[in-house]
């Protein structure tokens, strides 16, 4: 008890020395397990805006009904989707192109299709600028993939290069919706939350905790969303935040977020297949970070040299700070959020200091 009690006031010393600063900024949610340990920090209770960490989410929907035989994960786009949902976001003349895109590549973001949030595009300003600016902005699926069909190009042919992308994860969550017979929302309910017991969570502007749908018109302010500031500012209370769905909507918590990754790794959602297709990791996306099928993997001497010793850890990571990482072999889960974009760096810099010393109290 007494090891376990100096390791959990280290890992709060830790989170408060980055709270301190931040000032304008909300403290870090943290949340630390291991076996014999379980530390939080910052508000625990609060619920926060997941960002892509909710792709993990999506993706394993995708692979529950892939389980079940009513997802082909290597079936043509064209024979999954309505055309005029497909037409010209790939290479290709019209819906052509999309005969060569699979479910499978959409996972693991080589289909090609260009990326609405953070991909160039004809405009004269980014997407992100337009969401912070037009802050009452209500977005569907639909408008998501017809900004990408109207002002940006196909990066590559199918299958040629891996380029992370929020459209195809947008395309993903409708396959989802067509081959499951659902809403996302109501999918994402019943075979991922209700399972992992994860009550606290919900698809923000579509459902509410429990399942029941959202009517709220500003839901960030009904579900007390924290702080997620994009650029600087804050879209917890902007309809505009609508901007992420099947890429990452999700409204959760520490404790949820931790929940799911005790359920995913336990074989509670998906099946080992499934698992091992998910975590093969084929692709870079930057140094430190590779990725496999709706999963990330981080490689910490990519960020630098020393980390060497640090074992490979799976989950997803949020641009918003959002982590969610674990080390199956030692049973170490580490959920943070940090609320903003230009928090990054710093939330690897707390994210490998935590770990650092939890490591150092098994050795």
């Amino acid at each position: 008890m007494g090891r376990h009690s100096g390791i959990a006031e280290d890992l709060h010393t830790i989170a408060a020395r980055f709270a301190r600063k931040r000032r304008d900024l909300p403290e870090p949610q943290v949340l630390v397990s291991a076996p014999g340990l379980h530390v939080t920090s910052g508000d625990r209770r609060r619920r926060f805006h997941s960002a892509s960490v909710g792709k993990m989410l999506t993706a394993t929907l995708a692979f529950q009904l892939a389980e079940s035989g009513r997802l082909d994960m290597t079936a043509p786009l064209t024979s999954l989707l309505p055309r005029d949902e497909i037409d010209g976001l790939f290479v290709g003349a019209g819906a052509a192109g999309a005969a060569s895109v699979t479910p499978l590549q959409l996972l693991t973001h080589t289909s090609g299709v260009a990326d609405y949030f953070e991909g160039p595009n004809d405009t004269s300003r980014s997407f992100t600028a337009r969401v912070t600016a037009d802050r009452d902005e209500l977005f569907a699926p639909r408008d998501l993939i017809a900004f990408s069909r109207a002002h940006q190009r196909p990066v590559g042919a199918p299958g040629e290069r891996f380029s992370y992308s929020d459209t195809g994860y947008v395309l993903l969550a409708r396959l989802i919706e067509e081959s499951g017979g659902a809403s996302l929302g109501a999918q994402l309910h019943e075979r991922i939350l209700g399972p992992a017991g994860m009550d606290a969570s919900c698809l923000l502007f579509h459902t509410l905790p429990g399942g029941g749908a959202s009517t709220a018109s500003d839901p960030g302010a009904a579900l007390d969303i924290a702080p997620i500031l994009v650029d600087g500012v804050d879209l917890s209370r902007a309809r505009s935040l609508s901007c992420d769905w099947g890429g990452g909507g999700l409204a959760t918590t520490l404790d949820d977020l931790h929940r799911f990754a005790g359920a995913w790794h336990g074989g509670a959602l998906i099946g080992g297949g499934s698992r091992a297709r998910m975590t093969r990791i084929e692709h870079r996306f930057r140094s430190g970070i590779h990725y496999g099928a709706g999963v990330m993997q981080l490689r910490y001497p990519g960020f630098f040299p020393l980390l060497v010793g640090l074992p490979r850890t799976i989950g997803h990571l949020g641009v918003t700070g959002v982590h969610l990482f674990s080390d199956p072999e030692r049973d170490i889960t580490l959920v943070l959020n940090l609320h903003s974009t230009r928090e990054m760096t710093r939330s690897f810099q707390l994210h490998i200091q935590l770990l650092q010393r939890v490591l150092r109290a098994r050795r």
